[in-house]
């Protein structure tokens, strides 16, 4: 689905092989932190082309580095440049201590850290902590994340914001809050998913002297969605196409008083262009479905036995959107069980699989999940499955197989034989905070699994889509007051590139 290099994510472990790669391939580790401090210092001219004063904060190790190459640049720029050193600088060895060489060469004034610093510059470089850090953040980088918080100035962060973890984008304790962070070399998994969209700001990505060749042998967690995959995954339409070759979905859900949902879903499963579209529900929501969209076809339904005729039409079953887990909702779950269907499960079928099935698997299978399902799926507390997503993830596919979908900031799309293809989304926005949205998702999801897209495809495609969706509605009419039905008409548009 994605053969983009550049879009590859990876671990704190092959982050690291990644820069020993360059170094054996023959750049010097120096030139490798100059090339970040150049990356650096045009990124800061390009999006603060006014700004003359400058703060830097450096740690220890390459990160700081990395630092003193950015003032060096803005002070022979012609920038006043302050140098906030955590760590003496006379202590730092390697490529860090040619940096400082370079640094007070060209006249920068390098002063050691103190608890009432307060900053001279108009915006500060976050220097302190690279991707080396596993552990809580410790006094006195603790206090300088709290002052550069405090300070209100923007701030632009290097490779990551200090205080993140590289690997699984958790807050260890405190964290910089970052407007801007520049990342070298290959993308640090962390940064796009867990809490770090709260942190990094805008992500930029500068790849240095990696090449594709320079990749090569070095393993990878997953990959970044990108917005031409709706273009690369869904089939063409040919002229004479109709619409029994373009999948008939069944959507099953809503109890009574809870009609909402299911039929969102449906009616947007037939905007991304599901040939036909079913739902079974309650009697009571036939009416209103009807209503909101006469193009699907609805039936009551009062338990298993009546879904039998619709799951043999269908070629693929979305379940879960107000069903309840009462008997009327398990009984259907039940039916959907019985038979080889491909299906999406998601909301209270999720739950219904966590309480009375929890040792089905199944290959042909979304789980779309938030993080509070992904916990009663997995038997433990909400903070373990945010504490490491991916791990999540995997966990939930080597227990129920199929394709998982953790949704959330950073939504994981996790399947193949062993759990071990991975995609992020990084699409989105806060204004998704409002009910409904996890229905449309799987009304899109489903839809293109029924028009011939396999299960990873059609879980990765639907993330990309609904996110894309969503930051194309806020751009039109703002975040706050977005609601899920306004996705539908920007999705339809996405499924037509």
């Amino acid at each position: 689905m994605i053969n983009d290099e550049a879009l590859a994510l990876y671990s704190r472990e092959q982050s690291g092989a990644l820069d020993r790669a360059l170094i054996e391939a023959g750049t010097p580790g120096f030139e490798l932190m100059s090339q970040a401090g150049e990356a650096a210092w045009a990124c800061l001219q390009r999006h603060w082309p006014d700004c003359r004063r400058l703060s830097v904060l450096c740690g220890a190790g390459n990160n700081a580095g990395d630092g003193y190459v950015v003032a060096a640049l803005a002070h022979r720029a012609g920038w006043q440049v302050e140098v906030i050193a955590l760590k003496a600088p006379q202590t730092l060895a390697g490529e860090a201590a040619e940096a400082v060489a370079m640094a007070q060469r060209t006249g920068v004034t390098i002063t050691a850290w103190q608890s009432d610093w307060t900053p001279r510059g108009e915006l500060i470089v976050d220097a302190l902590l690279g991707t080396g850090l596993t552990g809580e953040v410790r006094a006195p980088y603790d206090e300088a994340i709290e002052a550069i918080n405090r300070s209100g100035l923007p701030v632009l962060a290097i490779d990551l914001p200090s205080g993140l973890d590289a690997e699984t984008g958790t807050v260890l304790g405190a964290a910089v809050e970052a407007a801007r962070t520049i990342s070298f070399i290959g993308r640090k998994f962390g940064l796009y998913t867990g809490q770090a969209p709260d942190y990094t700001g805008t992500i930029e990505y500068a790849p240095l002297s990696l090449t594709r060749q320079r990749r090569a042998g070095v393993d990878h967690l997953g990959w970044l969605l990108d917005a031409g995959l709706p273009s690369r995954t869904l089939p063409r339409r040919r002229p004479t196409t109709h619409k029994g070759q373009c999948g008939h979905l069944l959507v099953i859900g809503g109890r009574e008083g809870f009609g909402g949902s299911v039929i969102m879903a449906t009616e947007t499963a037939a905007r991304l262009g599901a040939g036909l579209v079913s739902l079974a529900t309650s009697a009571v929501h036939v009416p209103p479905a009807l209503t909101r969209c006469p193009e699907m076809m609805v039936k009551p339904v009062r338990n298993g036995l009546d879904l039998e005729e619709l799951l043999e039409a269908a070629s693929g079953v979305l379940i879960g959107p107000g069903l309840g887990q009462q008997a009327w909702g398990e009984g259907l779950m039940q039916a959907v069980l019985n038979t080889a269907t491909p299906c999406v499960v998601d909301a209270d079928a999720l739950n219904l699989l966590a309480s009375r099935w929890p040792k089905v698997q199944r290959d042909n299978w979304i789980l779309t999940p938030h993080p509070g399902e992904a916990a009663r799926l997995l038997g433990c507390a909400v903070s373990e499955v945010q504490r490491d997503r991916l791990a999540a993830a995997r966990a939930l596919h080597g227990r129920y197989g199929g394709v998982i979908v953790l949704k959330g900031a950073g939504t994981l799309v996790v399947g193949g034989p062993s759990g071990d293809e991975c995609f992020v989304s990084p699409f989105g926005n806060p204004g998704m905070a409002s009910g409904g949205m996890g229905d449309v998702l799987g009304g899109m999801i489903a839809s293109l699994l029924v028009q011939g897209l396999s299960p990873l495809q059609a879980a990765a495609t639907g993330v990309a889509v609904h996110g894309m969706a969503a930051d194309r509605a806020a751009i039109s009419g703002g975040e706050r007051g977005l609601l899920a039905t306004d996705l539908a008409s920007f999705a339809r548009q996405l499924v037509n590139p």
